[in-house]
């Protein structure tokens, strides 16, 4: 690997472009049901080691998970993500500076995008947690096309000592490119249990059937409404029980109310209750998901009780370094990691967490396509309790249809397992143009 290019890529361009995509079935969330996004696909040019590449990336643009605003449209939150995405493919040469190690780019413009500075962006004041769904696209095709320039993955670029200015502080005596190198698997994974999302009302025989006995799968992440803990402790109950009728020996469940629980005292209240009714179902739950408001400064809470009984792990609060010593400080068992936060942000994050003994889980933006096999790739090379979230096959599978010929181990799993290639692509990579 040429590591003196490596530390000095440059992004030249950028383009955005956007596809419309309906949903199979809505996802429900606290915050209301997604039945439509949009999904922003990007390129982005860079120069390295005297050579030029384009590398790509995709997200899609939820603006009800990342601007739950009810005040206004989805239609009008829609239009103003993506006016930002074009205002940063316009300015991406900028926002990233001089040439850099693509780590360092992604920062910069996590900074840019998502500092204190940058609050009113595309003629819109924005919440954090969607300025870095925009970006993350762009961070993820730096890394793309720095890595198809040099000729290697871009889970390769720690392997040498590198000078990270915007990380390197976190990590003292070590620096943010060796923790990182710390915190990779030394042999990728490959395959990941695959994971059905099973709504407040959806129908279990139906629905678990279709995909424990169709697909093969033998997890669940079950969405709760975070308001009843004796109605949300029997909804668990039910879908412990569904799943051993269906053949799962050892059910394995995430629960996810989508921040709708008042306070830490409240998920303890339905843990407790769920342990009384069904001690089977209770050893089944492997972990809760942001349980409580994203605001983690306005509304804290002490989760020491809650963790001692199961993991409690921080996703939509996370959205800066900042926020990494208050989860801790305020007992949080660890992170559920989005690559739609970027690339590079979540990098930092994941090795910070590992330096200072807390877990990951790798969460899910129903990714599809350039998007998926991303996260798969990080999965791939971040050690995590969930292997990857990928739930494109349930909700957009469609989005999926142009790699299903190379790629349906992946996107299409038909035995419970996604599956990666054995080989592991230059970029994020060169399987993101298989198709």
């Amino acid at each position: 690997m040429d590591s003196e290019a490596l530390q000095r890529v440059k992004v030249c361009g950028a383009e955005a472009e956007f596809i419309p995509r309906r949903l199979a079935m809505p996802l429900v969330l606290s915050t209301g049901a997604i039945e439509e996004v949009t999904e922003a696909r990007v390129a982005v040019a860079v120069r390295a080691g005297g050579r030029e590449a384009i590398g790509r990336g995709a997200i899609y643009l939820s603006d009800l998970w990342a601007w739950p605003d009810p005040s206004l449209s989805h239609a009008y939150r829609d239009e103003i993500l993506r006016r930002l995405c074009r205002q940063i493919a316009e300015e991406l040469p900028a926002l990233c500076g001089e040439p850099a190690h693509p780590l360092e780019l992604g920062l910069r413009l996590h900074e840019r995008i998502c500092g204190d500075a940058a609050a009113a962006l595309a003629g819109q004041t924005l919440p954090t947690l969607a300025r870095a769904l925009c970006l993350s696209p762009f961070d993820a095709a730096i890394h793309d096309a720095a890595g198809i320039a040099i000729d290697v993955s871009a889970f390769a670029f720690y392997d040498r000592p590198a000078s990270i200015p915007e990380a390197d502080h976190l990590f003292p005596g070590q620096g943010a490119a060796a923790a990182i190198r710390r915190l990779f698997r030394k042999t990728p994974q490959h395959g990941f249990p695959a994971c059905v999302v099973v709504g407040k009302s959806d129908d279990l025989a139906e629905h678990l059937g279709r995909w424990v006995r169709g697909r093969g799968y033998r997890r669940v992440k079950l969405k709760l409404s975070g308001k009843d803990n004796a109605a949300d402790a029997a909804r668990t109950i039910e879908v412990y029980r569904a799943l051993r009728e269906l053949g799962v020996e050892t059910p394995w469940i995430s629960v996810d109310t989508n921040e709708a629980n008042p306070d830490a005292a409240s998920v303890l209240d339905y843990l407790e209750c769920l342990h009384a009714a069904d001690a089977g179902a209770y050893a089944a739950l492997a972990y809760l998901e942001q349980p409580t408001a994203r605001d983690i400064r306005r509304q804290p809470f002490d989760w020491r009780p809650v963790t001692r009984l199961k993991p409690v792990l921080l996703d939509e609060g996370l959205t800066d370094f900042a926020g990494l010593s208050e989860a801790a400080a305020q007992g949080w068992s660890g992170l559920a990691l989005k690559t739609c936060k970027g690339h590079s942000f979540a990098l930092v994050a994941a090795a910070w967490a590992a330096r200072h003994g807390l877990i990951l889980s790798l969460q899910d933006l129903t990714n599809p396509g350039y998007s998926a096999i991303h996260a798969a790739l990080f999965g791939a090379f971040v050690p995590t309790i969930n292997g990857v979230e990928l739930n494109s096959p349930q909700f957009t599978p469609e989005a999926n249809a142009e790699w299903l010929s190379s790629l349906a181990s992946l996107l299409e799993p038909c035995d419970g397992v996604h599956r990666l290639p054995s080989s592991i692509p230059v970029g994020l990579g060169s399987l993101l143009s298989a198709r």
